[in-house]
This record gives C-alpha cells, sequence and structure tokens, in this order.
C-alpha cells in the first residue's frame, strides 16, 4: 500500500493523477489508507463529553439525580423502523435463541446487518439492552439485530459464542428476507458482548464454536467488528480472579485449563485476515482496565488489521449509556461503518 508524504511516491501519485486526467479529463479523488482514515476519524472528532462520573456506581447515580442524561430504553419506535420482536434465530437442544428485528420500512436495496450482542458478565441482562442503539440504526437504513444468548449459568463456555456465530449464519442465511447484504454484516458488542463479538469475528477456525444452533451450511464470518470495553484476553489475572468471569467457564479453572481460557482470548486469535475493528473505551474503567484494549490495538497494529480506537479520557465501563457519549460512539460508528459497512447509494 502506498504511503503518503515520501518524494518518491509522490512523484508516482502524480503521474498517475496526470495520466487519468489527460484520459478521463477529471482528476481522481484521493486515496486515503487505513492509518490515515483513523488518524482523520479521531482528529475530526468532536470534543470529548466532560467527566461527570468516574466510576459506573457515580455515572447511574448521576443519572438518577438528574446531572447526567442516561439514554432512553425505552425510545419511542421512529416512524420509518419497523420492529419485530422475539425472533427465533436458533434453537440449542429444546431452548431457543431470540432476537429483536428493526429494520426500516422501505429498503429499495439490500444494505448492511449489524448484530447487536449485551454485555453482563455473560451471566445477566438480555437484549434489551441495545434497544436504543438498534433504533437509531434502524432510522439511519441499517437492518440491526439484538440478540439473546445463552448465559453462563446454563451454557458455560464455548455456548455464548457459538451463539453469536449462529446469530450471523441466521442473518446470512436469510439475507433476502431480510434485504440484508449477506457480504456486509457487522457485530456490535458491550463488555461481555464486545468480547464475544471479538471472539466470534476472530475466532474463524475453532471447529467447536461453528455449526450449533442452527444453518450449519452458512459461513460465519463478518465483515466489521465493534467493541466497547470487552475483555480481549481471559487469561490476565484481573479476569481469573473475578468471580463473574470464573462463571464464564463453570467449573474449569485457569491454574486446570490455561489453554481453554486462551481459546476465550480474541486477543490470541488475531491474525492479517480478521475485520477492520472500532474499539471505545474509557479509561476509568474500574471492571475491565483501559490497558486491555491498548494491548488489543497494539495486536491488530502488529497484524495489519484496520482498526479506530477512540480511548476516552475519564469515563467508566458501561459509558455509552451516558446520552453525551453515545452521541460520540455514535459519530466514531458512523465514519467506521461510512468506510467498512457502507450503506449503498439511492
Amino acid at each position: 500500500m502506498l504511503k503518503h508524504g515520501t518524494r518518491f511516491h509522490s512523484y508516482i501519485l502524480c503521474a498517475i493523477a496526470a495520466l487519468l486526467v489527460a484520459c478521463a479529463g477529471t482528476a481522481p479523488a484521493e486515496e486515503v489508507d487505513d492509518t490515515a482514515f483513523a488518524a482523520k476519524v479521531i482528529a475530526e472528532a468532536p470534543a470529548p463529553p466532560k467527566q461527570k462520573a468516574s466510576s459506573l456506581l457515580g455515572m447511574f447515580v448521576a443519572g438518577g439525580t438528574g446531572r447526567l442524561k442516561i439514554i432512553d430504553l425505552k425510545m419511542p419506535v421512529p416512524e420509518n423502523v419497523v420492529v419485530k420482536e422475539d425472533v427465533e434465530y436458533g434453537k440449542v437442544g429444546n431452548r431457543s435463541l431470540l432476537l429483536d428485528l428493526y429494520s426500516p420500512k422501505e429498503v429499495p436495496k439490500p444494505v448492511p446487518g449489524i448484530i447487536f450482542v449485551h454485555g453482563g458478565g455473560w451471566v445477566i441482562r438480555d437484549r434489551k439492552d441495545f434497544r436504543y442503539h438498534a433504533l437509531c440504526y434502524a432510522k439511519r437504513g441499517y437492518v440491526a439485530t439484538s440478540i439473546n444468548y445463552r448465559l453462563a449459568q446454563h451454557a458455560p463456555f464455548p455456548g455464548a459464542v457459538q451463539d453469536v456465530k449462529c446469530a450471523v449464519r441466521w442473518m446470512r442465511a436469510n439475507a433476502s428476507t431480510l434485504h440484508v447484504d449477506p457480504e456486509k454484516i457487522a457485530l456490535v458488542g458491550a463488555s461481555a458482548g464486545g468480547h464475544l463479538s471479538l471472539l466470534a469475528a476472530y475466532a474463524t477456525d475453532v471447529p467447536e464454536f461453528e455449526k450449533v444452533g442452527g444453518h450449519p451450511e452458512m459461513d460465519s464470518s463478518v465483515q466489521a467488528v465493534v467493541d466497547l470495553y470487552g475483555p480481549p484476553d481471559m487469561t490476565a489475572g484481573y479476569v481469573r480472579h473475578a468471580a463473574y468471569f470464573i462463571g464464564f467457564f463453570g467449573k474449569d479453572w485457569y491454574r486446570r485449563n490455561r489453554e481453554l481460557y486462551r481459546k476465550a482470548s480474541p486477543i490470541y486469535h488475531v491474525d492479517s485476515s480478521d475485520p477492520p475493528t472500532l474499539i471505545l473505551h474509557g479509561t476509568k474503567d474500574s471492571i475491565v482496565p483501559v490497558e486491555e484494549s491498548d494491548r488489543l490495538a497494539a495486536k491488530l497494529e502488529e497484524a495489519g488489521v484496520p482498526y479506530v480506537y477512540d480511548r476516552l479520557d475519564g469515563w467508566p465501563h458501561a459509558m455509552d449509556f451516558a446520552l453525551e457519549v453515545n452521541k460520540r460512539f455514535q459519530y466514531f460508528t458512523d465514519a467506521f461503518f461510512s468506510r467498512y459497512l457502507p450503506l449503498p447509494e439511492q
């Protein structure tokens, strides 16, 4: 890939431009490489929201007292969006895997599909946590889903990541009905959902992650992944000693099965074939240290995987529940998708 800034490459670019102008009569648009694109997105980002809470508890206390606006999880459905709840995307034994579907009312051309994956330490919460985000992106013209997956107390690792991959296969299998472009599917996850999204996106060669739940004939790969403060390394010390992380593995403790923890770690699956990645993390995160996302970004850089990283100063875990931070999340996600998961021209 050509890098801008060297005299030799400038001569080449100028010569190519002159030739194209001579042949076509117009100058070509300048191409921007992935590194330059990421720098541009960060440079043009709106000013970071002022810190109003430096802890998860403090953020929700501030929200409860009115000092901080929290996103409206009961946001009215926009006029141009149709919502279909309790859609079965897979089945494991007698357990149905359900999602909520958020679609534009009119889809003249196939559009990208987004699968939102909720957090909650793999043991609590559900798909309604991403209702606001999904409505916002369906309003923009994407087909969005928010999924439930089997929680760790019902299906320890690898159950949850199997379900996320099943959701991707379901979307691809039903692309024509959903009006989704099967070659433009993204995963977006927060916290535990960020971990699952990264793992599903990067771990493409682990047989036990695949073909569970339905549509085994379909490909589970994605074209982009968005990670909000997810833990990329399950072998890290802060993971091994936290009860909610241990619960993810059932009875397989780290000292007994270190390879299992490594297999569950997205960072150890990174290679050059992985999809472009957007990382968003607050520096005051007391649950997943921001240094973990620093490590993931460095690994992506080393592997040559395109990425954008918003390291937001002063904000805690679950920061996107704050309305001001959610606007910043949407700015970065919009810019990221415009390059790697663009809507079709109407």
